[in-house]
């Protein structure tokens, strides 16, 4: 029996390598980005130097990493991951995230990590959704960069959905909500998440993550909105 060929996320054409997911044209034709903040990720004049806004007021990270702002086709593969089980899109999109960190990477702007760390959900949310869609993308950046993940974090309180909140609620709302559950003395990580607002909720693990002895935080993600 013939195997059906891998098709391109985008223009359905047959791939000649199945695991990337799309096709060299359609990776050409995604929206570009606009100039970003090394440290925050959020539009500037330059990726040099951090922007103003972080050097009046510093997110507690070192480094943000992101493929694309949350709009189609990006914030449609996130929905389809998050919310319609399609986990057979993970690869593809760690695959982008990879790239975009490459790019960053050979600029001298960030260290290699030694550790990955997905966020995480709430067990109750979690078991809802029947997987964390961070950890997925997890497991085959760190097969690819050769470094170790690991599920290190929990989340104690639910609270309530952070797309839901003010800036300020959002702050309130993680107080006290993540545990962290290894040591970190000294490890470069890369903290994981698919979509970032707010930044809220990164900031809240990077605090805790840089107390506890870590070297350095970076954050990766598929979607910033911008």
């Amino acid at each position: 029996m013939l195997a059906m060929p891998a098709l391109c996320w985008l223009c359905q054409m047959p791939l000649q390598i199945a695991r990337h997911g799309l096709c060299s044209l359609c990776l050409r034709e995604l929206p570009p980005l606009p100039l970003l903040c090394p440290r925050c990720g959020l539009p500037a004049g330059t990726t040099r130097v951090a922007c103003g806004r972080c050097q009046r007021k510093p997110p507690a990270w070192q480094a943000l990493v992101c493929v694309n702002d949350y709009r189609p086709p990006f914030s449609e593969w996130v929905n389809q991951l998050k919310f319609s089980h399609i986990t057979a899109l993970r690869v593809m999109l760690a695959r982008l995230l990879l790239l975009s960190w490459l790019d960053v990477w050979r600029h001298g702007r960030v260290v290699r990590p030694d550790l990955l760390l997905p966020v995480p959900l709430h067990w109750r949310r979690r078991w809802r959704r029947g997987y964390n869609q961070s950890a997925l993308l997890a497991a085959p950046l760190a097969h690819w960069l050769r470094c170790e993940w690991r599920d290190g974090l929990s989340r104690q309180r639910r609270g309530a959905l952070q797309h839901q909140l003010t800036a300020r609620q959002r702050r309130t709302n993680l107080r006290d909500a993540f545990r962290l559950e290894m040591a970190v003395q000294g490890r470069h990580i890369a903290l994981l998440d698919d979509v970032i607002t707010t930044g809220s909720t990164v900031d809240e693990i990077s605090r805790l993550l840089l107390s506890q002895g870590a070297a350095s935080v970076q954050v990766w993600c598929l979607c910033r909105t911008l």
